[in-house]
């Protein structure tokens, strides 16, 4: 089978690589063999790929944690799942349901597992879920990570209908998170440095916008389109570089749902900001199976369709990291490993 490995750390030491199949006989007790039809790539991954996410990853990796195959073989005592329906394998493999701990929060794809870049791989059935019938490959491949982080940032919060929700930027987790809270009836405000964009996600649903790079405080025009009231809650994957403005913009005992880093880890934030207002600071790690199920179920009652923006073949694996790296993208960037749907 074809693999994208990591064999070194950077960009230019991604290789397109052949690794022998997966054999029926290979799968252990409640595995399952899946054929992938598309991964997608998350910040995450491309950390990883640099070396920034955990240098010490041993190497050569499989990068990606996204992905959504076809069930092709089944070891003994598979049950959950049958030969011919379509998966996605979820980012912390023992992660089912509850609270998460460190050993299952350490058990992810994409590192220190292999990951999704793979034309075949062998999955414990506990560690799959089936996707929504009326998702292509490449918007179901989006589905692990972003759409589940989105999902987990809104329900962990409490969110409810006539709630007001900021989101930063238009990645994958922003544009689910877009989607997400309209579907459950709130208003949002979205902000991103580019006008082009925040058309596009006015298009989407969304009530505001904010230029953020022609407004620096615009936690303050946050708090304008609010009444001064502030938003009942952020989806904050900025992290340093804009979790002062989140804590600006969010309402008192309001919550601010902590996903990324994008713009930096290390923050010196005003403390009062968060007790003398009774902030909730809820540090979102994805989330569990159980979840990523009752994601879908809205997916496939809103009928909802996850905004791709590219589609690589495998051999151009470099390319789709590249798309990821300068930040031009709208969406979630996707590569295809088979035919697809």
């Amino acid at each position: 089978m074809r693999a994208i490995e990591i064999r070194a750390f950077g960009l230019d030491n991604l290789v397109l690589a052949e690794r022998p199949d997966p054999r029926p006989g290979d799968l252990r007790m409640g595995q399952v063999l899946v054929r992938m039809r598309a991964a997608s790539l998350n910040y995450r991954d491309l950390l990883t790929v640099q070396g920034k996410y955990n240098p010490k990853l041993k190497l050569p990796l499989i990068p990606c944690s996204d992905g959504v195959g076809e069930v092709v073989e089944l070891g003994e005592g598979v049950t959950r799942v049958r030969v011919g329906d379509r998966v996605c394998p979820i980012f912390a493999q023992q992660w089912l349901a509850g609270e998460p701990t460190r050993e299952k929060a350490r058990v992810t794809l994409g590192g220190p597992l292999d990951g999704t870049l793979a034309e075949l791989m062998a999955v414990d059935q506990e560690a799959l879920v089936k996707v929504p019938d009326h998702l292509t490959d490449e918007e179901a491949a989006s589905l692990p990570c972003a759409a589940v982080t989105a999902w987990n940032a809104l329900t962990a919060a409490g969110l409810k209908a006539g709630d007001t929700v900021l989101v930063q930027g238009t990645g994958g987790v922003s544009l689910f998170a877009l989607q997400f809270a309209k579907a459950l009836g709130a208003r949002v405000i979205a902000t991103s440095s580019s006008d082009q964009k925040l058309a596009r996600v006015r298009e989407m649903g969304a009530a505001e916008t904010i230029n953020y790079r022609e407004t620096p405080n615009w936690g303050a025009r946050v708090k304008e389109l609010t009444g001064g009231v502030g938003v009942d809650l952020v989806v904050e994957v900025g992290g340093a570089g804009t979790l002062d403005q989140s804590l600006r913009a969010v309402r008192f005992g309001g919550a601010i749902s902590l996903i990324g880093n994008l713009a930096g880890i290390d923050a010196q934030v005003r403390l009062t900001l968060i007790f003398m207002q009774n902030i909730r600071v809820l540090g979102i790690f994805v989330g569990h199976r159980e979840s990523f199920e009752a994601m879908n179920r809205a997916i496939a009652v809103h009928q909802l369709h996850p905004v791709v923006d590219r589609v690589f073949p495998l051999e151009e694996a470099r390319s789709a990291f590249e798309l990821m790296e300068a930040g031009g993208h709208f969406g979630k960037i996707c590569l295809a490993l088979s035919a697809s749907r």
